[in-house]
């Protein structure tokens, strides 16, 4: 069965699934927590865009540490530096030592992390069956995304914040144990052309971390203050968006690679769009408020098999896999951060409604679109250029 022939990928998805019980449980709550401790809205999209910008400076760093260690050690690392960050939030007070150490442990465990990641699941996946690789291991996540949610609230509203985040924690150390038993994936020096291939990699990536600013982290403030800040209404919120996202994960992946992707490209961005305007329209309604969030699972679940198949294709092809995975990662950061810092610029400064820094993603949604479209009409033609 395709979706779990490679064993090697199913380490991978079994760490992820730990890991995204940790970012839908306590890891979702980051954003909200830090409006609830009195933190202005423009001020929390400040503080991600420095976290991003921060990633941007400290990517270079990686590349003599993983020619040196390897890409396993890399993740392992990244794992256990992102956990640290969750013991820090809750000793967030405003503007102080406690908000620097957050922004700095969140840049240098995600850099480590994500690109490393992203780098590993490319080299070690089968292109043939990419698209049922992405699609189970976002069926998994969802899956587990129906239950750490609703723990999360619960265990904030009635355990507190220490405890909450720290069984975060814990989760997200746990799950760097699968990776023990996977293979090495060695780095090579003195690599040519690798930052050249990477071109539809950043470009992909700085447009969807533009998209997320709106879909994702505006929308996660916008939701909060629509379900009247609470903690357990909000966690009940993402566990209804996680049995949507659980159903849809894995069928799109196949449809991928059954050659359809062109087609998926039209079905999936359309969706994201009209799930944009829905959640534009639907702040300060709870109701309506609710029914986005979980069509906005519909959405994801179209949009990220669909556009990280060819990332991972491209960086398995690439001449160095890391290096692909730093500039389109690098390209996320400057994407997103530009992205917070016109949200909190509309927000903050020019009072704009939430709705106004919702539809700014419809901007990302669109150089998506028109790039996938790109890669998938010459993909189905043969006419795919090697640096695409």
């Amino acid at each position: 069965m395709a979706y779990f022939k490679n064993a090697t990928v199913n380490l991978l998805n079994l760490h992820y699934v730990l890991h995204a019980a940790a970012s839908t449980g306590g890891g979702a709550f980051f954003t909200v927590y830090l409006l609830n401790e009195g933190m202005p809205a423009h001020g929390v999209l400040l503080v991600l865009a420095a976290v991003l910008l921060g990633r941007f400076a400290l990517r270079p760093l990686m590349l003599p540490i993983a020619t040196r260690f390897g890409l396993r050690a890399l993740i392992i690392t990244g794992t256990l530096v992102s956990s640290i960050q969750y013991l820090i939030l809750p000793n967030v007070d405003g503007v102080g030592l406690a908000l620097i150490a957050l922004i700095m442990t969140s840049a240098i465990g995600d850099t480590i992390y994500w690109t490393s990641y992203h780098a590993f699941f490319a080299a070690l996946g089968d292109d043939e069956h990419r698209g049922h690789h992405v699609g189970v291991r976002e069926a998994m996540g969802a899956l587990v995304g129906i239950v750490s949610p609703i723990a999360a609230g619960w265990m904030l509203v009635t355990l507190g914040p220490q405890i909450a985040f720290g069984a975060t924690t814990a989760v997200v150390m746990a799950s760097a144990l699968p990776l023990l038993f996977a293979p090495d994936v060695r780095v090579q020096r003195g690599v040519k052309g690798a930052f050249q291939f990477a071109r539809t990699g950043f470009i992909l990536f700085a447009a969807d971390g533009w998209q997320a600013v709106g879909f994702h982290w505006v929308w996660q403030i916008a939701l909060f203050i629509s379900l009247n800040e609470s903690f357990v209404a909000y966690g009940g919120a993402l566990a209804l968006a996680a049995v949507v996202g659980a159903i849809c994960g894995l069928l799109l992946g196949r449809w991928i690679d059954g050659g359809h992707g062109g087609k998926i490209v039209w079905i999936a961005f359309g969706v994201m769009a009209a799930v944009m305007a829905l959640r534009a329209l639907a702040v300060g309604n709870p109701a309506l408020a609710v029914l986005a969030h979980a069509l906005g699972a519909l959405a994801a679940c179209l949009v990220v098999p669909t556009m990280m198949t060819p990332v991972y294709t491209l960086a398995k092809a690439s001449p160095c896999v890391l290096r692909f995975n730093m500039m389109a990662e690098g390209g996320w950061d400057l994407g997103g951060a530009s992205g917070l810092l016109t949200a909190a610029t509309l927000i903050g400064v020019f009072h704009a409604p939430f709705w106004a820094a919702i539809l700014l993603a419809s901007l990302g949604t669109a150089a998506l679109a028109a790039t996938l479209r790109r890669y998938y009409a010459a993909q189905t033609t043969g006419a795919l250029a090697a640096p695409a």
